[in-house]
């Protein structure tokens, strides 16, 4: 299969009755929600990023071996485009058209439109695979890992909002009130729950795993520790063989 790379022709083709993936409705596509995407990574969202790319790239960045990168569920390009700033080429995926709408104005490196869950590139074409806050959105997460660890001959780094988190609690209230649409389909993990979901794929293979934690209050002697208890964390998968 070729990838369908993404361009504002493409984009203006998709109509706003585009409102479902894997059978149910995502916020991702609604205009309402991807149009205002990246003025909400701008506001209160901006001290999060920070301390997020902080940890996910000092992870990747260990590998030495990790020179070309796919995001995948890359959104609008926020890590994408921030991938080429640590020195990292990029490309990014992503299965809502009104997402890329928004990164194709924004993102200068290649863009294909595609379902996670059947990458449409050949084995080993970049040397990692990353997810940032979109993994947990993925009906059979096996099989996507099983599709990264093909597709990405040496890593695979997440990027993931944790289960074990105050917040969580918060935004499942919020849902029940019709305030936060932006949760409803997603599956949240913690670093355990996602390494029993990696070794399932993986069993067979060769690969060292490593995470930092995140996310964590202001008034906290430290931002990032090795505890699974924070809002967000980084993971990363070092393939071995």
């Amino acid at each position: 299969m070729n990838p369908i790379k993404f361009n504002e022709a493409k984009f203006d083709l998709v109509t706003q009755d585009l409102k479902k993936w894997q059978g149910r409705e995502e916020w991702f596509f609604n205009r309402e929600h991807t149009d205002t995407y990246e003025q909400w990574y701008e506001g209160r969202y901006k001290r999060a990023e920070v301390w997020q790319k902080k940890i996910i790239g000092r992870l990747v960045k260990k590998d030495e071996r990790v020179k070309t990168l796919l995001e995948f569920g890359c959104g609008t390009t926020r890590f994408t485009r921030w991938w080429h700033e640590i020195g990292i080429d990029s490309s990014g995926a992503d299965i809502s058209p009104f997402m890329l709408g928004q990164g194709v104005h924004l993102f200068t490196g290649e863009l294909v439109l595609a379902d996670s869950h059947y990458m449409p590139f050949k084995d080993n074409t970049f040397d990692a695979l990353a997810f940032v806050t979109t993994f947990e959105y993925y009906k059979d997460p096996v099989k996507v890992i099983q599709e990264a660890a093909r597709v990405g001959k040496n890593g695979i780094v997440f990027g993931m909002m944790n289960r074990n988190s105050p917040k969580v609690v918060r935004r499942r209230v919020q849902e029940v009130f019709g305030k936060n649409p932006f949760y409803l389909t997603a599956n949240f993990y913690s670093p355990k729950t996602l390494i029993a979901v990696i070794e399932k794929a993986l069993k067979g293979r060769s690969y060292k795993i490593e995470w930092t934690t995140t996310g964590l209050p202001k008034w906290f002697p430290v931002q990032e520790w090795n505890q699974p208890y924070g809002d967000f964390f980084g993971l990363y998968v070092r393939l071995n063989d």
